[in-house]
């Protein structure tokens, strides 16, 4: 079978919300009147953001997920994608079940394929996502001001300890693995939540590399700094059994692939966040606050500081 072939059975599908869709050597997209285009890309490589052996489905959810939550950070309603795969080989029923899970998420969100490539290679899938916001309600990273409240949704850290358990690094009873793989697998973007926020957050990132790092980004974009309460962070009973360790610890603040949102609220919010909480049926919790100065300062219960020895995940260190 044909690169052409694959692409017409397995991804050419009806695109009413564009000008052209898949099949001419560019998509024409017209951007709704008063908005401006919010655009993203993630990779996710074989033996680096997944294994050889995840199943093609929930593959398909996680590689247009990671892009969807880059557009719920921005406060961006998500209208359409490109989607570049390389593969060692043309296999019908890995595909048949990879663009089931991606089309699944993309009409959950109201996305349209709109183009894309493919080649043969080692297994690297690379979304590029258009979403539309007005200009002056996007959210950003750099409005953080001190005396902002410091909010997460979600729950933190089931990911990265069901990583763990895959290398070997923790040994999880089945119903404990059973409930963070999905964190792993199957991330919930918070596309609605991103969308509730406009106006309200005075900042916001996704938590992809980990609480730490991505906050971080925050701070530096804001000039600010950050005080986090350590017993503050939402996770679940499976991860709270490990959090007297040093892996707890690091799931919970620093292990990745978390996909839920870090943002900041002025006090004077908080009624509106917990309104926006109850409104989308979706735990959000405030950590910490923003100060003067720099840098993230974690502390424990008793008010002592927690250190750790990686703030995220970095592919090159």
């Amino acid at each position: 079978m044909s690169e052409f072939d694959l692409i017409q059975r397995h991804f050419t599908r009806a695109t009413p919300g564009a000008l052209l869709g898949v099949g001419d050597d560019a998509a024409l997209l017209q951007v709704s009147s008063g908005k401006v285009l919010a655009v993203s890309s993630d990779m996710l490589v074989c033996g680096t953001h997944f294994f050889a052996d995840t199943d093609p489905f929930l593959l398909g959810h996680k590689t247009l997920a990671v892009n969807l939550s880059d557009l719920a950070a921005m406060g961006a309603t998500p209208r359409w994608a490109t989607l570049a795969i390389a593969m060692p080989a043309a296999d019908e029923a890995w595909l048949a079940k990879f663009s089931a899970g991606f089309f699944a998420l993309a009409d959950a969100h109201g996305v349209e394929l709109v183009g894309g490539d493919t080649t043969r290679g080692p297994l690297n899938l690379c979304v590029t996502i258009f979403g539309e916001v007005a200009a002056k309600q996007a959210l950003r990273r750099s409005g953080a001001q001190p005396g902002d409240e410091i909010w997460v949704s979600g729950h933190l850290g089931d990911a990265a300890l069901a990583l763990a358990h895959l290398q070997g690094r923790v040994a999880l009873s089945a119903s404990d693995f059973a409930a963070c793989a999905t964190a792993l697998y199957q991330p919930q973007p918070r596309v609605a939540l991103g969308l509730a926020l406009c106006g309200i957050a005075s900042s916001a990132i996704d938590i992809s590399d980990g609480l730490l790092g991505d906050l971080g980004h925050i701070l530096d974009a804001s000039h600010v700094g950050a005080r986090v309460n350590f017993d503050e962070l939402p996770v679940s009973a499976s991860l709270r059994r490990f959090l007297d360790q040093p892996l707890g610890k690091q799931s919970a603040l620093s292990g990745g692939d978390d996909y839920e949102l870090c943002f900041t609220v002025p006090a004077r919010r908080r009624g509106d966040v917990l309104n926006i909480s109850e409104r989308l049926a979706l735990q959000l919790t405030c950590i910490g606050n923003i100060v003067a100065g720099q840098g993230c300062i974690v502390r424990d219960v008793a008010g002592n500081p927690i250190t750790l020895e990686s703030a995220g995940y970095d592919h090159f260190r």
